[in-house]
């Protein structure tokens, strides 16, 4: 896949956040354009203005790791946004960024017994497992009792971006709704960077692009991030508000998918509600298979 126009849109919408002050060049009276000027990030970076404005415009095949880490930093990127730089850089030379292929399994295959068993052994926390496309591929019992509001009746796999950015139930669910909107579209945004080839994250962007003005213009911003750690606030229809941790990791058996776990501070009022969780999924026999 041909990747220079996302290559050329966030190089320049890099190179507009940083402004002259923050780079340390002098800003002259009448800027035309917002942040840094081509040749200013050229100097920064020690290239020449040419070679600069030929990987702007989306040229960036065969760049060295030396040239990709001298834009990074006169462009200020973050260890996210210069992992992206160099994960664009990989696609347009054809080598994938994690150093072997993906695996192509349907999202809506059975996951292995023995991860279903890993799962189902953490029983305090919300765990499951997602793919890059953000299609949920396995539960354990208190995951499908939390996201039962994604997860619904339907046959169709659950997917977190569907959800938020489609269904409007997404608005009570996330308190923050706006903010795990970009962190949606960032991470998904780093995701389509590593692997520019994967059609159904495409379709998916497409898809959303197509229905949701907000995930078109998120889209169109260029912002990536990673998932990691960190603290979430939610409103279950059952439970209330919750406050939870969360921590990723990665399923090295299966490139792509990561584990979630969601967990509540011991003694904590969300830590009671997601027991209360726990004994609402279990007289309600939610079933064993996500």
């Amino acid at each position: 896949m041909d990747n220079r126009a996302d290559v050329r849109e966030f190089l320049m919408s890099r190179r507009a956040k940083v402004t002259p002050e923050a780079a340390g060049v002098v800003g002259g009276a009448h800027r035309r354009v917002p942040g840094l000027r081509r040749s200013e990030v050229a100097m920064l970076a020690g290239v020449s203005v040419e070679y600069y404005a030929k990987l702007e415009r989306g040229a960036i095949a065969g760049a060295s790791s030396s040239v990709l880490d001298a834009l990074a930093r006169a462009l200020q990127l973050d260890d996210t946004e210069r992992a992206h730089l160099f994960d664009l850089a990989r696609a347009a030379d054809g080598i994938p960024s994690s150093g072997r292929t993906r695996r192509r399994a349907a999202s809506s295959a059975t996951p292995r017994p023995s991860l279903q068993w890993a799962l189902s052994a953490i029983t305090d926390g919300v765990a499951f497992v997602r793919d890059q496309r953000q299609d949920v591929l396995a539960t354990n019992a208190l995951a499908r009792a939390f996201y039962s509001p994604v997860i619904g009746d339907g046959g169709r796999t659950p997917n977190l971006a569907r959800f938020q950015f489609l269904d409007p139930a997404a608005h009570d669910f996330y308190p923050d709704w706006d903010l795990f909107a970009e962190m949606c579209v960032a991470i998904m945004r780093a995701e389509a960077g590593r692997d520019p080839n994967d059609k159904g994250l495409q379709d998916l962007v497409g898809e959303l692009s197509t229905r949701s003005d907000v995930f078109r213009r998120l889209w169109g911003a260029h912002d990536v991030r990673t998932h990691g750690a960190g603290t979430k606030r939610f409103h279950h229809p059952v439970v209330g508000d919750l406050t939870l941790a969360y921590e990723e990791l990665a399923i090295t058996a299966e490139p792509g998918q990561v584990l979630m776990v969601y967990t509540a501070e011991p003694g904590s009022p969300s830590a009671e509600r997601l027991r209360l969780l726990a004994s609402w999924a279990a007289s309600t026999a939610l079933p064993t298979e996500s």
